[in-house]
């Protein structure tokens, strides 16, 4: 067992981890980098990135298959689900050996093996070679978070698939069932019923995609109701039975189905467990998220804590943001994390991408609110890709003009999104988009055109006039 001393360790190297990392580095820091696996976390091998591969090429798929009215006949069109798979771990190997290569050019240290907190500074780390005792001053645990567990559900990745095991099936399934219908059951379930998978969605919620705006979400539900997808909203799950071609499940209104995979996508727990945070004295809250201040500082003057195991929301970018903002607060910067305009998106079809507040949160915050809503069918570019579906809803504040909020369904949200966030970043008016030149035809338009509408004047839709009221909203 040999003994190392460590200026800074970074547990976990995922997209929190990794930048805080390099952050480090850059302020002069001698870091080691810790992870069970490959560098990356679940983002770069087992998330984001696999899971938005697989969506395009589903999407490309489709598209193929819709290409007459436009003239184009495609014939023969067919999917090889092992070279998909192999396609997308391309892509995979390419961003992570990239991440790899940045840590190695910054001079930090990477061990892969299972690392277990022994006190507040030191820890044990198993490795291929051994196990090895590391002294530190200062650790950044990011170590992430998991697919959450169903009773009664458990995962063997052939039949009962998690998120990770969805993503490197070597077959198309016939039928699929997607417990939960959040942002990962309903984008996992888009791609196989876009891939000709017959997909049914139970949700036990009164709805899909909560906490997004009611509209939006009615946009998606039309979208995968039109690819044939059958959705059991207000509907729990009561048992599974394994038979020979999958599994038959009982729901909690007593009907049954049976599929050849079921995918549960419930959600995702912190990984606090099982790493001897016990050993340190860090507090962790009820849901197992390690409690940080503003520099993301823990109790222990020792630890620091980001991205998933920090707390919600559960996004990378997130956890990025954390990262250089820890990784600075430990080279002595002052610093703290204050984000106005946190965006978070979801590859549906449409995308859907909101930052800012909701309709219903600004009226509960005591805001009188105008509100404006531009419909894609209405732009030009989105016509001529035939993507009219969807639109873009915007949220002033009607007393100063201050923007408060901008939820878009629609084609490329996930891009649009990126203005409005540096808007509300900024602290913009929504005149500030409405008088904001955009370029013609592109499908950004839509967010200046809803800029108008929420002022009452949009161009290329007709409005009537309407006045807000205190405590009241206005939808121009």
């Amino acid at each position: 067992m040999a003994t190392k001393q460590a200026d800074v360790i970074v547990l976990g190297a995922g997209p929190a981890g990794y930048v805080c990392a390099i952050r480090l580095a850059q302020l002069g820091k001698k870091v080691t980098v810790v992870d069970r696996a490959e560098v990356g976390g679940v983002c770069l091998n087992r998330g984001c990135i696999p899971s938005k591969a697989l969506i395009y090429a589903g999407t490309l798929f489709e598209k193929l298959h819709h290409a007459e009215e436009m003239g184009i006949t495609v014939k023969g069109a067919s999917l090889d689900m092992k070279k998909l798979v192999a396609w997308k771990e391309t892509v995979v190997k390419k961003l992570t050996g990239g991440v790899a290569g940045l840590l190695k050019a910054n001079g930090c240290e990477f061990i892969a093996g299972d690392a277990k907190f022994t006190g507040p500074k030191t820890m044990e780390v198993k490795t291929k070679s051994g196990t090895d005792t590391l002294t530190f001053n200062t650790c950044v645990v990011a170590t992430g978070s998991r697919p959450a567990r169903l009773p009664g559900f458990e995962i063997d990745h052939e039949v009962v698939l998690d998120s990770t095991s969805a993503l490197s099936q070597d077959e198309q399934p016939e039928t699929m069932l997607c417990i939960g219908g959040g942002y990962i059951g309903l984008e996992l379930g888009t791609f196989y019923a876009k891939i000709g998978t017959k997909v049914t969605v139970v949700e036990a919620g009164p709805g899909l995609l909560g906490g997004v705006d009611p509209e939006l979400s009615a946009v998606v539900k039309k979208g995968l109701e039109k690819r044939g997808v059958e959705l059991k909203i207000g509907v729990g799950v009561k048992s599974m039975t394994k038979t020979k071609k999958g599994a038959e499940v009982t729901f909690a209104d007593g009907k049954k189905g049976t599929y050849e995979k079921v995918l549960v996508t419930i959600g995702r727990t912190p990984n606090s467990d099982g790493i001897g945070l016990e050993k340190t004295g860090a507090k962790i809250d009820a849901k197992g998220f390690l409690v940080v201040d503003a520099a993301r500082k823990t109790n222990v003057p020792s630890l620091y804590a980001i991205g998933d195991i920090a707390g919600q929301p559960l996004l990378a970018h997130k956890g990025s943001k954390e990262g250089i903002v820890a990784a600075e607060a430990i080279a002595g910067k002052k610093t703290v994390y204050d984000v106005l305009g946190m965006p978070a998106v979801i590859f549906t079809d449409p995308e859907i991408a909101t930052v800012g507040l909701t309709e219903a949160e600004a009226k509960a915050k005591g805001f009188t609110v105008q509100v404006g809503k531009f419909p894609f069918a209405a732009n030009g570019r989105a016509l001529s890709v035939s993507e009219p579906d969807g639109f873009v809803k915007m949220i002033g504040d009607a007393k100063t003009g201050r923007l408060l909020g901008v939820h878009i369904v629609g084609a490329e949200a996930s891009n649009l999104i990126a203005e409005a966030t540096l808007a509300i970043e900024m602290g913009a008016q929504v005149e500030d988009l409405a008088l904001t030149v955009h370029a013609h035809p592109t499908l950004p338009e839509t967010l200046m055109e809803a800029a108008e509408a929420t002022l009452g004047h949009a161009i290329h839709i007709f409005q009537r006039k309407a006045s807000p009221s205190a405590g009241a909203s206005a939808h121009a």
